[in-house]
């Protein structure tokens, strides 16, 4: 009984830390909402009896990805989000994409909820197994999948950079160079010719 309690308690935490990384409009407060929602998962995992995926889970997303992404952040200086009135084609793909998502989750709980229990423990999941797995039949998606993060996060500081100082450089790079000082006439000598 305590464990069901518990597992229903941080995945309340975790749904609430998500809903709350949509409503934030500062993408600081949005970052750590998303690291409350990567913690619970790892709770979550934790009282499943995989050890291993919730250090993971701390390790990798709660640490070094959500720092990461936390650097990008600060480096790009991205402030309040900005409210638009919305984007009409975001409506026409959203909503029904939404219906039709809402329409498969149900459609596999109806079909395939009715599958057995299974003992904590029972299912390969050691170390040594995911271990194998990943750094063996999994290297080459594995490294390919922090590479694409590492260029994800490269496009975005080039394309987010700041507008003003790209600006300024253009004009100062374009602006003409200053008009030379008029030349003053040589003074005349006055005598300097021949005298009749």
């Amino acid at each position: 009984m305590l464990h069901l309690i518990l597992f229903l308690f941080f995945g309340a935490i975790c749904v609430a830390g998500a809903v709350n990384l949509l409503v934030q409009s500062h993408p600081i407060n949005s970052a750590l909402s998303l690291i409350v929602v990567m913690a619970s998962l790892a709770a979550e995992y934790l009282l499943l009896g995989a050890e291993f995926v919730a250090a993971v889970q701390v390790i990798v997303y709660a640490g070094a990805i959500m720092v990461l992404f936390v650097i990008t952040i600060m480096l790009l200086n991205a402030g309040a989000e900005q409210h638009t009135k919305g984007s009409r084609v975001a409506i026409l793909i959203g909503v029904p994409g939404a219906l039709i998502g809402a329409v498969l989750v149900a459609w596999t709980l109806l079909t395939r909820g009715h599958t057995g229990s299974v003992a904590m423990g029972a299912l390969p999941g050691s170390p040594q197994d995911i271990a194998r797995l990943l750094f063996h039949e999994f290297l080459l998606p594995f490294e390919i999948t922090s590479v694409l993060i590492l260029i994800a996060i490269m496009g975005a500081v080039v394309l987010a950079s700041r507008p003003e100082a790209i600006a300024r450089r253009h004009t100062e790079s374009h602006q003409p160079d200053p008009l030379p000082q008029e030349r003053q006439p040589a003074p005349q000598l006055v005598g300097s010719g021949k005298e009749h």
